[in-house]
């Protein structure tokens, strides 16, 4: 009998935007099946103090998984830390693990999707990553699921063996790209995964995710992905630590379950163009950036 993987949900001081993704998470078919770790962090200030009490009241009441634990951490660790201590902690313990912060809604079958990934290619060394959000790529012809260079963090899961071969030293990393893999690593420059490196290095971010996407990189790793998404972030509401005011990467969910997985374990080069495509035109027109940049400072 297959051992689902369990959950890590990482929350703060949203309450709001928790009780939807717990929501969303108890309706999904292996809700009941799956255990559930909750960590919340300690506020980071004294106004975040009476939101952090906030969440940390409704998670006690959650109900509809195989069991809850709740997590709680005395002092402020900030997003990165704990997320790379929960997810380290679980899959020591459980080998595989399931990844969700406090912004994101899902489909029924997303659980399904993360497990039935997890069994599928968990002896492939290559696969490192699944991923359950993917940019509105606006493609009828790509495969329900594809192999793509580039992690991301809105809903995922691993394996122990692949998080080994997280290495969080930006030092470290740094010094292994030359020109030809930054340009790669950017997807031809279309995105500012290189810029994310500098920044973190500079202290002017804090990502865990950009680390893990140039550990996976520096492998020759894959990670697999849907080409239409199974969630969709709520956080770009400006309430987020790494989110903005805007729409530019919401997403209508899938509604289906998956079932096709592919079997040639390598980069699908209509997806890498359909989502390179969607980088270097995700910002639209010059109107429309004046547009959404008066809509943020005015919010």
């Amino acid at each position: 009998m297959q051992t689902f993987a369990p959950i890590a949900l990482f929350v703060y001081n949203r309450p709001q935007h928790t009780s939807r993704t717990l929501k969303f998470l108890q309706q999904n078919e292996l809700a009941a099946e799956s255990r559930l770790f909750i960590f919340s962090d300690g506020a980071k200030t004294k106004a975040d103090l009476k939101e952090v009490e906030e969440v940390r009241e409704l998670i006690k009441k959650v109900e509809g998984f195989k069991s809850v634990e709740i997590i709680e951490r005395k002092e402020n660790m900030g997003l990165a830390d704990s997320i790379i201590a929960g997810v380290t902690k679980l899959v020591k313990d459980y080998k595989q693990v399931i990844v969700f912060e406090d912004d994101l809604i899902s489909s029924p079958y997303t659980l399904t999707y993360f497990n039935e990934s997890l069994e599928c290619y968990r002896n492939v060394e290559k696969v490192m990553h699944i991923g359950a959000y993917m940019y509105n790529l606006k493609r009828e012809d790509l495969p329900e699921t594809f192999f793509y260079r580039a992690a991301t963090s809105w809903g995922w899961a691993t394996w122990e063996r692949a998080w080994n071969h997280f290495e969080p030293d930006i030092e470290k990393l740094m010094a292994q790209f030359d020109a030809a893999n930054r340009h790669a690593f950017s997807i031809e420059n279309t995105m500012n995964f290189w810029k994310q490196m500098q920044d973190f290095k500079k202290g002017k971010n804090n990502s865990w995710a950009i680390r893990w996407y140039a550990s996976i990189f520096l492998r020759d790793g894959l990670t697999l992905n849907p080409s239409q998404s199974l969630v969709n972030n709520i956080g770009h509401d400006g309430s987020g630590i790494h989110s903005g005011i805007n729409d530019i990467y919401n997403v209508i969910i899938n509604p289906k379950r998956i079932t096709e997985f592919p079997h040639n374990v390598t980069e699908n080069q209509e997806a890498y163009l359909a989502v390179k495509a969607f980088l270097g035109n995700r910002k639209g027109s010059l109107w429309q950036r004046i547009k959404r940049f008066i809509t943020e400072k005015l919010n």
